[in-house]
């Protein structure tokens, strides 16, 4: 499933609790709607996801791959964009190790090891 498929699904539980309250509150089909949520986003109309997303309050970026902001993701970005030089410095260094630990554990767990324990 797509990243865009997940995150509009995540939305309307969160937001709306149902498929059903979310279709009729935007005038969209349900059975649209689970279908998209099924298959994925990507089959729908064009008109059809931009309304989705603006209900949702998800906002695409431009980008090399599209990419779709969440209020969490938009909160995060913005707190980043606050911070200053150090600030930004920390958070990336924070990423960076946080990244490494969920992409490559073995890597990760060496670097908390003494040089004789590796």
């Amino acid at each position: 499933m797509d990243e865009l498929t997940k995150l509009i699904k995540t939305e309307i539980k969160k937001q709306f609790r149902s498929v059903r309250q979310f279709s009729m509150y935007i005038g969209v089909p349900q059975s649209t709607i689970v279908t998209a949520l099924q298959k994925g986003i990507g089959g729908t109309s064009f008109e059809t996801i931009m309304q989705i997303c603006k209900v949702l309050d998800i906002k695409p970026v431009d980008g090399q791959d599209l990419l779709f902001l969440d209020g969490e993701k938009r909160e995060l970005l913005e707190r980043f964009t606050a911070l200053d030089d150090d600030g930004k410095k920390a958070v990336r260094a924070v990423t960076a190790i946080e990244y490494l630990r969920v992409t490559d554990p073995e890597t990760f767990e060496a670097f908390g090891k003494k040089p004789e324990e590796a």
